[in-house]
């Protein structure tokens, strides 16, 4: 058999970690088996339905490069893949169920619906949903109602006092009550657009999908898709709910735990093979001491026995620390590419949105080194690197002098570091002004320490910065004297 499984996201709402979560597993089983990875838009909730989450949807997938082998924007033999274009379908399958006898018009309005909720909230009734006041109605009398255009709906007729069972792969088998089902669900809106289930079961069936993977909070729905399934005498995909995400708190991951939406971690800096790769770990295992995977390698590896039934734990800190990984692995080019626009958006360049001029770029590129060790973040880096393009503000003088020193004693070494700064920036490696600058220390008695960290403040105005040999290589020897002198300057007058 093979595999075809789907991603179908409701355009409610920005891309999230969980629904990406639910498309990068699917898309790993798909690859894994040499199937077909599908994207549907399930569009009928109108109301809160907006065309920037369908653009948010794209834009995040075509970041992430996660690619669909049928969908709205690519085709496929089941088209067209958005909901909405499909209403055909669900009117001609609505009308076999009311054939069938499996379904039911429904001609309660939403005030006679809210005060049934009422009356028995003032009764403190167990009752839930529905009362199925329009299942007792004549078919053929209903029939010519809805024919007659009285305003309706169309209800699935759930069997009373039975038991639904189906399998799932993770979760084993089980059973559902079906008293303990949501009461006869709409199907067919008033509007003649379908519910979610009556769309999510026909498109499943009609696009031959073979696998829902989905969150284990559609757990609750299954038992009504599979009475649907039943209904119209198809065979249900295999089912598997895949386990939760949640918090360090054990609660459902949500805003209040941080980032959630892609687009946050996307402004944030972090690499999309890093979110991929941390993703994938949420709730599935592939290689004992193995934490780096390329997504080949997951596609390879990925496996539904490998899934875990206990919740995943979202845990920022384990995908900082990938995002540092990835980053680390990247060439220089590669990398000053990736954080070129978040330091334009700083104004880094002089001003907000300029544009580097190509030294600047030069600059920029040359500084990678510098910081690819220290980076956590790509937006980092225009703050790590603001002192190359801009002469920082002098530091107050404490900032200079090293412990069991003072100013007189720091003015004196940082003068013998600008005696040392022009064949520092000169020095063609960091390993030759190393030892230039050790036995320089070592002949004037002086701790390294000591000579290099006022030197340090009065290149980059911070104790803690990037490296400083490098540093002086960037900004060169005449610029770096400057910068020394510019601080005596000001040590003199304290």
């Amino acid at each position: 058999m093979t595999i075809r499984d789907r991603y179908a996201p409701s355009p409610t709402g920005l891309q999230h970690i969980g629904g990406i979560r639910t498309a990068l597993f699917n898309y790993l089983f798909a690859r894994s088996g040499d199937g077909k990875f599908i994207l549907r838009l399930e569009d009928t909730d109108r109301t809160r339905y907006d065309e920037s989450y369908v653009k948010n949807l794209y834009d995040t997938f075509d970041w992430l490069g996660i690619k669909w082998d049928e969908g709205p924007d690519c085709g496929g033999p089941f088209s067209p893949y958005i909901q909405s274009e499909r209403t055909a379908h669900y009117k001609k399958y609505a009308r076999e169920l009311l054939d069938k006898g499996q379904a039911y018009y429904c001609f309660c309005s939403a005030e006679r619906i809210e005060k049934v909720r009422q009356e028995r909230e003032a009764a403190h009734s167990s009752e839930s949903g529905y009362d199925r006041l329009c299942r007792k109605i004549d078919p053929a009398e209903a029939a010519k109602r809805a024919t007659d255009g009285e305003p309706c709906t169309v209800r699935l007729k759930i069997p009373l006092g039975e038991m639904t069972r189906f399998h799932d792969h993770l979760l084993g088998d089980i059973e559902w009550k079906n008293d303990d089902i949501n009461p006869d669900p709409v199907l067919l809106k008033s509007d003649g657009f379908p519910t979610y289930h009556l769309a999510n079961i026909v498109d499943d069936h009609l696009m031959e999908v073979t696998h829902v993977l989905r969150a284990q909070e559609w757990l609750a729905s299954t038992p009504l898709h599979v009475i649907m399934y039943r209904a119209f005498g198809w065979q249900p995909p295999e089912f598997c709910h895949l386990p939760m995400v949640m918090g360090q708190d054990g609660k459902k991951l949500s805003k209040r735990h941080g980032a959630t939406s892609i687009d946050e971690f996307r402004k944030q800096g972090y690499l999309p093979a890093a979110l991929i790769n941390y993703i994938a770990l949420l709730g599935a295992s592939y290689e004992e001491g193995k934490e780096i995977y390329t997504p080949e390698e997951l596609a390879r590896r990925f496996s539904l026995e490998k899934l875990n039934k206990a919740p995943a734990v979202f845990d920022y800190k384990k995908l900082e620390w990938y995002n540092g990984q990835y980053i680390r692995m990247m060439g220089d080019e590669e990398l000053a590419s990736l954080c070129l626009p978040f330091a334009i958006d700083a104004g880094l360049f002089g001003g907000a949105k300029s544009e580097p001029s190509a030294r600047q770029r030069e600059i920029f590129t040359a500084a990678m080194p510098l910081v690819k060790e220290r980076l956590v973040f790509l937006s980092e880096v225009p703050e790590k690197i603001a002192y190359l393009f801009n002469e920082p503000e002098v530091p107050a003088p404490e900032e200079f002098i090293p412990k069991k020193s003072d100013l007189a004693k720091t003015v004196e070494i940082l003068q013998i570091g600008k005696e040392l700064a022009r064949k520092l920036a000169q020095a063609p490696s960091d390993e030759k002004a190393e030892e230039f600058i050790k036995a320089e220390a070592e002949k004037r008695e002086i701790k390294l320490g000591d000579l290099m960290m006022p030197l340090r403040v009065a290149i980059t105005g911070s104790r803690v910065s990037p490296p400083l040999f490098g540093s002086l290589r960037i900004l060169g020897a005449e610029k770096s004297v400057e910068r020394v002198q510019r601080a005596l300057d000001k040590l003199s007058r304290a």
